[in-house]
């Protein structure tokens, strides 16, 4: 069905640049100021919205590019291994009704040192729950170790971003051995 339309595209296309032709022959024998010079040119302004159809097509057949690399992440198989131990407080919400201890899980985030950030995860053990504005100690994993370690010295104070909010500040209380 797809080479029927294309063949009826390809037909539109060639009779209308015939007749955009055509006007462009009757224009050019025309006397100026006449009628006949008009049509000429109102037959030659056909062609314009070819020009759209035939730009898109080339563009078509551009080569394309390789979709961009996924941006790395945690691998949910993977156990979480804990590189700092820090200290988190959490920030009041916007909304008071927001206003509530975060439960057990998995979170993800980027600890934002200066306009850095780095992505790290941090878990609340079962059956525990983190209050706001009161200091939790906790671990937290960095997706990149190598490159991260090295902003988070013993001691640094980050911020915790989660989408577009700052949820938490926090401070490093040490740096966890690399478990091999």
């Amino acid at each position: 069905m797809s080479s029927t339309i294309q063949s009826r595209r390809k037909l539109i296309v060639a009779v209308l640049l015939c007749v955009a032709v055509g006007g462009a022959v009757v224009r050019h024998y025309a006397t100026p100021g006449s009628t006949t010079r008009d049509v000429g040119t109102l037959l030659m302004v056909l062609w314009v919205p070819i020009i759209g159809n035939v730009i898109a097509w080339l563009i078509g057949k551009l080569p394309r590019r390789a979709p961009p690399a996924q941006p790395a992440t945690f691998d949910a198989a993977r156990t979480f291994t804990p590189h700092l131990s820090v200290e988190l407080t959490l920030r009041p919400p916007a909304l008071p009704s927001h206003d509530v201890p975060l439960p057990a899980g998995e979170y993800r985030c980027a600890l934002v040192i200066g306009n850095e950030g780095f992505s790290a995860r941090w878990l609340v053990p079962h059956g525990a729950q983190l209050e706001r504005g009161k200091p939790h100690a906790l671990d937290v994993e960095l997706l990149t170790p190598g490159v991260a370690s090295a902003r988070f010295p013993d001691g640094a104070v980050f911020r915790v971003l989660v989408g577009d909010s700052f949820i938490a500040d926090g401070r490093v209380l040490q740096h966890r051995p690399a478990v091999i």
